[in-house]
């Protein structure tokens, strides 16, 4: 979750937190040697970023990872309906404890939460799966810092489908409001994303652009 809002500046989306705030997480877990005790509080430190930055926190609620104001119950349906992502860990190569997938149960979940049956399916049915050269005139920003773009779409597939990467960027860190202490990228790839924008707006009515060769300059795009 801090991963995933590594913002340049201090951030509400999830948490209050401070501008990098990775890198004030970490600052409490530099050393795997000190004793048991020490190491257990130097945890309890870089915790305290994430759940009570502001200190205002009377008692941390560890199992709430996101502010109330958010309203991320509308997500947890959606993931029943729409969008299931399959998720594990095996505790060998990854950083988190054993935890397996485990479809079924899932599955009972969301009719026990939400009376609907989940779709495993659907993004295939739906959206096509991987192949997406169908669709057109879609920008896919990708920031490398948010963990969710190992599954973002990386390299434009088509001239109207384009890809934009933006190696310091956290999770839709380009579609928040500009900030003094934007990157350089942020700001580009704004602009990037405007000029695809105006070009199909100019198409509008002409011919389409879906089965237009992918113009070099659009191709996974590094900004």
């Amino acid at each position: 979750m801090v991963a995933m809002v590594d913002y340049p500046y201090p951030a509400s989306f999830l948490q209050p937190l401070p501008a990098w705030p990775v890198k004030a997480v970490c600052a409490h877990l530099t050393d795997p040697t000190l004793p048991d005790k020490d190491l257990v509080r130097h945890v309890a430190s870089a915790v305290l970023v994430y759940y009570n930055y502001t200190g205002t926190v009377p008692c941390l609620n560890i199992s709430q990872t996101a502010t109330q104001s958010l309203g991320v119950t509308g997500w947890w349906y959606q993931s029943c309906t729409e969008l299931p992502m399959p998720m594990c860990s095996n505790g060998k190569s990854d950083m988190f404890e054993d935890h397996p997938w485990d479809q079924e149960a899932f599955a009972a979940d969301c009719q026990r939460q939400w009376g609907v049956r989940a779709r495993f399916d659907w993004p295939l049915v739906f959206y096509g799966g991987r192949n997406i050269t169908a669709h057109s005139n879609i920008v896919f920003s990708n920031g490398l810092l948010d963990p969710w773009s190992a599954g973002g779409v990386l390299h434009s597939p088509t001239a109207s489908l384009v890809a934009l990467v933006i190696p310091d960027g956290a999770h839709h860190a380009d579609l928040r409001a500009s900030n003094p202490s934007d990157p350089v990228s942020f700001r580009n790839v704004r602009r990037a994303e405007l000029k695809a924008i105006r070009e199909w707006c100019g198409h509008h009515g002409t011919s389409s652009l879906r089965n237009r060769p992918v113009s070099k300059s659009w191709l996974h795009t590094s900004i």
